[in-house]
């Protein structure tokens, strides 16, 4: 993430006002940040675009390696958790036009019933799911190469969530 703010520092933005949609997975490749729909809108470089993206997959490794094994990326966790449920609870309270990125099942991409993308949220929780919008050439290829790995994980939790082990 510090080279995000580098780059977005660099770029004349303040990274508490910078919005770039998450969508995918939880872990490495199936994580893909839409770069080209940073609000607000930033153009990077096809070396930037890469590395950027390379360094969002891994940042949670990366984390743990910084702690030489000892933890995981809680705050980030945490922070992440925090406002989600924030959004939520305002989204509940009629709080128009909260937006956040979120694994959900879903139809926005075929053969994937769960899948990372912009929801909005209502009185009732998630009240729209919403597409994928318009994607650059590099995301889509990344987003190609990313679903059988997307696409096996899903089938595992499903598999997982119907033959959970037995508690002693």
């Amino acid at each position: 993430m510090l080279l995000l703010l580098l780059l977005l520092q660099a770029k004349g933005l303040d990274l508490k006002e910078v919005d770039v949609p998450v969508i995918g997975g939880h872990a490495g490749i199936t994580i893909l940040p839409l770069l080209s729909q940073t609000v607000p809108s930033v153009t990077f470089s096809d070396a930037e675009r890469k590395a950027l993206t390379s360094r969002i997959q891994d940042a949670g490794t990366e984390v743990v390696e910084a702690k030489a094994g000892a933890g995981s990326a809680t705050l980030s966790m945490a922070y992440a958790a925090a406002r989600m449920a924030e959004s939520t609870l305002l989204g509940m309270q009629g709080e128009p036009n909260m937006f956040e990125c979120a694994f959900v099942q879903s139809d926005v991409v075929p053969g994937s019933p769960f899948f990372a993308s912009r929801v909005q949220l209502g009185p009732e929780g998630v009240a729209k799911v919403n597409g994928l919008g318009q994607l650059n050439e590099f995301e889509k290829a990344a987003m190609e190469a990313m679903l059988p790995e997307l696409k096996a994980q899903i089938e595992k939790g499903i598999a997982f969530a119907k033959n959970p082990p037995k508690k002693e």
